[in-house]
């Protein structure tokens, strides 16, 4: 077992590689003639508003851009926030999203309110704690190429212990077992990869399928959004928008246990899928370590390759390098994880409602 897992790691080492060298990455500025809807589900996010719609307001290098503001019931002074700043003179639109109904969550409900209402003929979905640089943008507009959609993976910041713990393995995940170019041309949906915080979707591929509407209960709506749009034949993936964007999910533990809690027991189609992917993270993670006390060197070996995968993901992903060499932590806290939103699901509270 111990051998098979050293060739499985270098099989992952290799995944990781061609990753690394080939993933989309921004290049030149380039302006963007094409008509451009920004899309923005906010629901009690008033801390994030106006440095929000400053860093939407600066960007730069398109020719059209509408900023949609959809506000899902707000209770904080959100509301209040965007309707200042569009009187302040900012270029933004609101639309108050009807009650939700019973069969839609928040946010695919919020983006369906967006999508009836936008004119351009790229869609871009933005989450609000999400930070643009000002070509942000239209350097991913660039980075679509033929692609219907494309998701320009944010640089996750990460401050405290949990969260360096937690966050790099979100990019390590697809990073090591999906090889994306090959994925972005494929119909197969279950190599689907995708980023709700920063994506973008051309207007004709979400006409295929009737905007949000066959998301409308998904939790990870972004993962289902792109198999989805692969399943009615458009294709896209993922890209390294580090240089581009950025944010910060969580602050503290309680936070990454609540919105994971919340999402990961989607993101596995049947409690099989869930015990294969623990399977997949305890193997990689901790395994190696148990090779290695019980005296067999090989453990070592494994280790090395798997801290190697997790540093070429840190560093592409603009990560701290060193908090690479604490992956079996990390594992275990993922198993966890994935533990816990399954006992929770249906039970976890997020922005006031119950998912």
């Amino acid at each position: 077992m111990a051998t098979a897992l050293f060739i499985f790691s270098i099989f992952l080492l290799l995944i990781t590689s061609f990753n690394f060298f080939t993933i989309r990455r921004p290049k030149s500025v380039e302006r963007i003639a094409s008509p451009i809807t920004v899309l923005i589900p906010v629901r009690n996010e008033a801390e994030n508003i106006a440095e929000l719609v400053t860093s939407l307001t600066r960007q730069s290098a398109l020719d059209s851009v509408e900023i949609i503001f959809i506000d899902d019931s707000s209770e904080d002074g959100t509301g209040k926030l965007l309707s200042d700043a569009k009187s302040a003179g900012a270029p933004i639109k609101i639309i108050n999203a009807p009650a939700l109904p019973n069969d839609w969550l928040g946010k695919p409900w919020a983006l369906q309110q967006g999508y009836l209402a936008a004119r351009g003929e790229i869609i871009v979905t933005l989450d609000a704690d999400v930070r643009l640089a000002p070509t942000a943008i239209a350097q991913t507009v660039s980075m679509l190429g033929t692609c219907d959609f494309i998701s320009a993976y944010p640089k996750q910041i990460a401050k405290t212990f949990a969260e360096r713990l937690v966050q790099p393995l979100l990019q390590w995940s697809w990073m090591t077992t999906v090889p994306l170019r090959i994925a972005e041309r494929s119909s197969r949906t279950s190599l689907a990869v995708a980023n709700g915080q920063f994506f973008l979707v051309r207007k004709e591929a979400l006409d295929q399928i009737d905007g949000f509407k066959l998301i409308a209960a998904q939790v990870l709506d972004d993962m289902k959004l792109a198999r989805t749009l692969i399943s009615s034949g458009s294709h896209g993936g993922v890209a390294d928008g580090s240089k581009l964007a950025q944010t910060r999910m969580y602050k503290n533990f309680n936070e990454i246990k609540a919105g994971y809690g919340k999402s990961l027991w989607s993101a596995f189609s049947n409690p099989i899928g869930a015990t294969l992917a623990i399977s997949f993270i305890f193997l990689t993670g901790i395994a190696p370590v148990l090779i290695l006390l019980s005296g067999n060197p090989i453990g070592l070996f494994t280790y090395e390759l798997i801290v190697l995968t997790r540093m070429l993901s840190a560093q592409r992903s603009d990560g701290r390098l060193l908090d690479s060499l604490l992956h079996p932590i990390s594992s275990a806290i993922l198993i966890y994880l994935i533990i816990y939103s399954w006992r929770m699901r249906g039970r976890v509270q997020w922005k006031g409602r119950t998912l």
